[in-house]
């Protein structure tokens, strides 16, 4: 006789959350209260601490104390921040349909994996789901049709190699189907800082694309985020242009390619003028010089002597304005 009850069946699936950490006991707790808070009830949650040397390990053991469906694990030894992410993605149970995972200095909205779930459920087409974040001081992660919730993945990823929608990919705000995630070891296979954009449009040669429009996350940004990467930024213009290199041909045809590569190496070389009026070691010259040749370009073309000559007259004329755009375009590039 039946006992009247749901069936196991009719549970929602189960969901890996899953946090890579190293010295983030300033926000850990927050991060770990916002999965706790979810509206959405079939989750588990593994945290994942690279040998941290602050209270990291304690302020997750606490929890995973206090709440039988949070674990800890930690590394022996410590390993970088792409094989700690690895590990983690590792981790998810085998039981999982999807596999979310939370930066440890961000934090979800209550709706957040009820909402990503729902879309993906009603989609199996779809394999990562995407949904827009805040970042304290804007939206982020915009531009995509609003009109659609669903977009084929060669179709996603053509969209953004041309550079006509913007990030779509970025882990706090992202769901992943598990079976994705599974299917490599090495779900994010470069240690680069686009190796979340890389698993992304990986994916998306055999899966769609979902997007919910909300605000479902928050990526924090830390006081020094800004100044740092002005630094930062020519390296990851680089990586994006290796990116463009290695996925064109899957979603591109040559011609846009070459015409997208072209555009990209400007913009490079554009940002590459502002390092040239700041002290700067022969290695770094050495890297980025290596880069563009690996590109098929050289420091030694017109464009980046034309940047030069106008970054020198912007400094010239209006240093304060020139560093306020760099700025700005840092920020919203990430």
């Amino acid at each position: 006789m039946s006992s009247g009850g749901p069936s196991a069946d009719a549970r929602p699936p189960l969901v890996s959350v899953t946090t890579p950490v190293f010295n983030g006991e300033k926000y850990l707790g927050e991060c770990i209260e916002s999965v706790l808070a979810q509206s959405y009830d079939n989750w588990e949650y593994t945290v994942v601490d690279n040998c941290s040397t602050d209270r990291s390990l304690a302020i997750a053991s606490e929890y995973a104390a206090a709440h039988p469906r949070i674990k800890v694990i930690r590394n022996d030894q410590f390993v970088g921040a792409i094989e700690n992410h690895n590990r983690a993605f590792r981790s998810i149970s085998a039981e999982a349909r999807y596999c979310k995972l939370l930066s440890a200095d961000d934090w979800l909205y209550p709706e957040c994996i009820a909402k990503l779930v729902d879309l993906a459920e009603r989609h199996p087409s779809v394999g990562i789901v995407g949904s827009y974040a805040t970042d304290g001081i804007g939206v982020r992660w915009g531009h995509l049709p609003l009109d659609r919730e669903v977009f084929a993945g060669h179709e996603a990823a053509r969209l953004y190699l041309l550079g006509k929608i913007d990030t779509f990919w970025v882990p706090s705000s992202v769901l992943y189907r598990a079976s994705i995630v599974r299917a490599s070891d090495q779900f994010f296979s470069r240690d680069s800082s686009s190796a979340d954009l890389e698993a992304c449009l990986r994916s998306l040669k055999d899966s769609d694309l979902g997007f919910v429009h909300q605000i479902l996350s928050y990526q924090r940004l830390h006081d020094d985020a800004i100044t740092s990467r002005v630094g930062e930024v020519n390296g990851e213009l680089l990586d994006r242009a290796k990116v463009l290199v290695e996925f064109g041909p899957e979603f591109l045809t040559p011609a846009e390619q070459r015409e997208r590569l072209d555009e990209q190496v400007s913009e490079y070389f554009e940002v590459l003028a502002g390092e040239s009026f700041r002290i700067r070691d022969r290695e770094f010259w050495r890297r980025h010089r290596a880069g563009l040749h690996e590109l098929g370009y050289s420091i030694g073309d017109r464009r980046f002597a034309k940047a030069v000559a106008a970054r020198f007259l912007d400094l010239t004329l209006n240093p304060r304005l020139t560093t306020q755009k760099v700025v700005r375009r840092v920020a919203q590039r990430h």
